[in-house]
């Protein structure tokens, strides 16, 4: 495991969405979280990652003041979520829970209007909230007859009712179809453009790795490090992949000049080389390619998946 002190790497000029200082869980002697500090600018889209019982779900809780924290300060929206004033700091959350449940004698547009009475939200809203989603053909269709990835964007609608300021998602493109994840990060997008911030957790890292501007890993209860996906590439020294194309007859001299050059032992592939060197050797490493001229055919650099980065971190 990489040792690494959680950083909050945000301009100390901007507002933030989320505060949190000291934040801990306990039941009993189970810490679920201990010790969270954490800042989220206003209008970030914020991933949180960690692996079951890491505490992700109880932190949510506590954010969206489901659950009262054992210790620690919790502002959202610029307001504390729990005592005076709660009330109106969380008609300013949105939140898509992991399992959607809903009602299945009732239609879209039903549901909808059911949870805009309930936030306070206007009715007018709720065509609005269907369109959005792709789901203003099936407005008036009983919901027992949605498949799982409508129900699921039926959830994400209700979750944008009452245009909140801070949207928790939990697992929001669980049995969306590959069209379906690209419109809903899409319309995060759009979102984030109007200065809404959005807290996202999936178990899908290949997923967020290219749509978040900063994430946290999250391992039994604490921070192990939080910023964007290239500067937890950095802190954790993981060694680029290098993967160079070269004709079979010109791979020995290859291999046998990088080898002289970097020092680094190629390995022969099916199509070329490849090496693994470690980020400050990277423009040697380049340059000793550069150096082989028509031998090499191309070059491919592949930086640590966000996979790689959460293993180097939580193992």
């Amino acid at each position: 495991m990489v040792s690494v002190s959680p950083a909050n790497d945000r301009p100390a000029s901007e507002a933030l969405a989320i505060h949190l200082r000291g934040v801990s869980k306990h039941y009993g002697a189970l810490h679920a979280v201990d010790g969270v500090d954490l800042d989220i600018p206003a209008g970030e889209i914020f991933g949180l990652i960690g692996h079951n019982g890491a505490g992700k779900s109880t932190l949510f809780k506590m954010m969206l003041g489901l659950v009262a924290p054992t210790a620690g300060d919790i502002r959202v929206a610029g307001a504390p979520i729990a005592g005076r004033g709660a009330r109106a700091a969380r008609r300013q959350l949105g939140y898509l829970p992991e399992n959607v449940v809903l009602y299945d004698n009732l239609d879209g547009l039903e549901t909808l209007r059911f949870f805009a009475r309930l936030k306070g939200a206007p009715l007018s809203q709720c065509p609005q909230m269907l369109e959005r989603v792709g789901l203003a053909h099936a407005g008036k269709r009983p919901v027992r007859e949605y498949s799982k990835g409508m129900r699921q964007r039926l959830g994400f609608a209700q979750a944008l009712l009452g245009s909140p300021r801070v949207l928790f998602l939990d697992e929001p493109t669980n049995g969306l179809d590959p069209q379906a994840i690209r419109d809903f990060y899409a319309t995060l997008r759009e979102l984030q453009a109007g200065g809404v911030t959005v807290v996202i957790t999936s178990h899908i890292l290949a997923e967020l790795q290219e749509r978040v501007d900063r994430l946290a890993i999250l391992a039994a209860g604490r921070l192990q490090a939080v910023g964007s996906v290239q500067q937890l590439r950095e802190r954790t020294q993981m060694p680029l992949t290098v993967e160079l194309q070269v004709a079979e007859a010109d791979r020995p001299a290859a291999a046998a000049a990088l080898l002289h050059t970097t020092g680094v032992q190629p390995e022969v592939m099916a199509t070329g080389l490849r090496l693994q060197c470690m980020r400050e050797h990277k423009m040697a490493v380049l340059a000793a390619v550069a150096a082989l001229g028509a031998r090499a055919r191309d070059v491919k650099l592949i930086e640590p998946s966000l996979e790689d980065v959460f293993f180097g971190f939580s193992a």
